[in-house]
């Protein structure tokens, strides 16, 4: 009755069940994938890129834009958005002198979404 709800999370059992660990095994992507997947959430890990993609939702925007909406100097939202590109986050378009960024596809707000869901969810 007194249990303590430090241990409640704790298995104490020595049986591998291994009926559950050959079930799930089965249906894991291959270590490539979950390698892949992990670098890909590291994107996610840095307020800046957020920011990005946050403004990205509402327009397209130049590195100038961008730069002055977050405060920051052009070659930082420069290797921001590099960063966001080799991830295949955003994509750009060039109208003659200017470069125009984008998010890469509705995928894109779609984690977003869902992240944010998550965080409100545990509030």
């Amino acid at each position: 009755m007194g249990e303590n709800n430090e241990y409640l999370d704790r298995c104490d059992c020595t049986v591998i069940h291994e009926d559950v660990v050959k079930k799930v095994l089965n249906t894991m992507p291959p270590e490539e994938k979950l390698y892949d997947l992990a670098e890909f959430f590291k994107v996610f890990g840095d307020t800046t890129r957020i920011k990005i993609i946050c403004a990205l939702f509402t327009s397209e925007m130049c590195v100038c834009d961008l730069a002055a909406l977050l405060n920051m100097t052009q070659s930082a939202v420069s290797h921001q958005l590099r960063v966001l590109k080799q991830s295949r986050l955003v994509k750009y378009r060039r109208e003659g002198k200017v470069v125009y960024y984008s998010l890469d596809d509705e995928h894109v707000k779609q984690i977003f979404d869902q992240g944010i869901s998550h965080i409100n969810e545990k509030q």
